[in-house]
């Protein structure tokens, strides 16, 4: 029996894909976001692939406000883009 993969919907395109694959930004019990790259920290999470074009539909859309129920601060769309251009 195979194994189930867990699947998590970008707040960007919309697509459901792997929870591995995508960048999971967290809003933290004390109310700061940050980005979680392990997948543990505590709080409530959205999902976002780790593409360029993805951050952009949902910075216009506000998606990922909406679903975290706080403002994203810029430092955590700069630090997006800085680590979807390493990627």
């Amino acid at each position: 029996m195979q194994k189930k993969i867990p699947q998590r919907q970008c707040m960007g395109c919309r697509e459901r894909k792997a929870k591995k694959e995508m960048i999971r930004v967290v809003r933290c019990t004390d109310g700061t976001v940050q980005l979680d790259f392990s997948g543990k920290v505590n709080g409530r999470g959205a999902y976002i692939c780790p593409s360029l074009e993805c951050l952009k539909k949902a910075r216009k859309s506000q998606s990922l406000d909406r679903s975290l129920e706080v403002t994203i601060p810029q430092e955590v769309y700069d630090r997006l883009e800085k680590e979807m251009a390493n990627g």
